[in-house]
């Protein structure tokens, strides 16, 4: 499972490069899972995921106020949580999260991003069942030993327990998200380099080079759509 962090480390990267986009992104999905329930972390789960996530991007404290601020006010923006699957070259598997509020428009965009580069939409159904819902969490400075302890003691089960470079990775049930990073808070740990809840590809597949820069075109275009959260998809982008 370790080219699976190498491609959350691609991802991130990235959207290092893109932060005003990425900040409007988090923005509205902070505002969206603060209105679905209570504005608060602590008894919405939703939006505590959210704000954990928001922390490994380094998500300004303003941009985040703003957002919670936006939703207790009571505005009313209305966006549809909309998931896309599609293909790209050589049969790569490819899933979309967006919000937006105009759906014509983002079933046009995503449409065309993969379109224009070498890949098609494919029907709801047709590529999620080959991917997992995934809690993912690392911390830096401790061994995969030291994290299957810890987590022992707290009672808490994994997946997966990596080491990737000087990061121990932990892949989980998403229900385990919050214990899994209460274990690691436990243990003094305050800092996590990933804390996500993604769609985990169960097998990664390699491209051949101009497949593959034909693929990451496409993704970029996915990912530069304003109405796009997430992407996610089942190629090895190596280090």
């Amino acid at each position: 499972m370790g080219r699976k962090w190498n491609n959350i480390k691609e991802k991130k990267a990235s959207k290092d490069a893109n932060t005003s986009r990425i900040y409007a992104k988090f923005g509205r999905e902070i505002y969206v899972a603060a209105k679905q329930g209570e504005p608060d972390p602590e008894s919405n789960q939703a939006l505590r995921v959210v704000l954990e996530r928001a922390k490994t991007y380094n998500v300004p404290r303003a941009i985040i106020d703003r957002a919670i601020e936006k939703a207790k006010g009571g505005a009313e923006e209305n966006y549809d949580e909309l998931r896309y699957e599609g293909f790209g070259p050589n049969g790569s598997m490819v899933i979309v999260d967006a919000l937006t509020n105009n759906v014509n428009r983002t079933a046009s965009d995503v449409r065309a991003a993969f379109g224009k580069n070498g890949g098609n939409m494919g029907v709801s159904g047709s590529v999620a069942y080959m991917f997992d819902a995934t809690a993912v969490i690392g911390v830096e400075g401790k061994s995969g030993d030291e994290v299957l302890e810890l987590l022992m003691e707290a009672d808490v089960d994994a997946r997966d327990i990596l080491e990737e470079e000087d990061a121990a990775i932990v892949y989980a049930d998403p229900e385990q998200f919050h214990a899994v990073q209460e274990a690691f808070k436990t243990a003094g740990v305050t800092e996590f380099s990933v804390a996500e809840i993604i769609m985990l590809a169960q097998n990664d597949v390699e491209l051949p080079e101009d497949a593959q820069a034909q693929f990451e075109k496409m993704i970029d275009a996915l990912e530069e759509l304003d109405d796009v959260q997430q992407v996610y998809h089942n190629v090895d982008l190596g280090e």
